[in-house]
């Protein structure tokens, strides 16, 4: 099955772009998350980590 699906994916011209872009896509992605919770205000982590144990407001996210 693997031998089929290789030989098939040899014949399609271009197709070895496509790894390099989703290994960018997803090592971006991660960065700007890392980058996102780092920068992130104590105050906002603090209100968005007591939601589920409030139940005095209704948040809408």
């Amino acid at each position: 099955m693997l031998k089929f699906v290789k030989n098939h994916m040899d014949s399609i011209a271009g197709i070895e772009i496509f790894p390099i872009i989703s290994l960018l896509i997803f090592f971006i992605f991660f960065v700007v998350l890392f980058w996102w919770v780092i920068t992130a205000k104590k105050d906002h982590i603090k209100t968005v980590s007591n939601i589920p144990l409030d139940n005095q407001n209704e948040y809408i996210l």
